[in-house]
């Protein structure tokens, strides 16, 4: 209730592969979401409906299934720990939509909306 108040957004309590610490078992952004690899794939369409975003289930560093301790993600880029595998990276590049991604373009866009916003 204190963070819908502060933050002023909708707050969903949602555990994330049964793990109440969802930070630590998922990584979001705002193209996609990769979640732990033993999320049902109920619970992925529920959240992936209320974050309205896809959402995989997968991991990062040679199997690690504690998504968030082994990557960070924004909407043009992604690092993950040293160990993580090719097909993990293609994972992460593919729901991410991070081959799309150029810089350039993203500032443009966020341009573009902040001068709808205040214009």
């Amino acid at each position: 209730e204190i963070i819908a108040d502060v933050l002023g957004v909708e707050v969903f309590r949602q555990t994330v592969a049964d793990n109440v610490l969802v930070g630590s078992y998922c990584a979001l952004s705002n193209q996609g979401g990769l979640v732990h690899p033993r999320t049902s794939l109920q619970d992925q369409d529920e959240l992936s409906s209320l974050l309205q975003v896809p959402l995989v289930a997968g991991t990062v560093n040679r199997g690690s299934d504690v998504i968030g301790a082994g990557m960070v993600v924004n909407d043009w880029s992604a690092f993950a720990g040293i160990d993580t595998t090719s097909t993990e990276l293609s994972v992460v590049e593919s729901i991410f939509k991070l081959q799309d991604a150029h810089p350039s373009a993203i500032v443009g866009k966020m341009r573009d909306s902040l001068i709808d916003n205040y214009s």
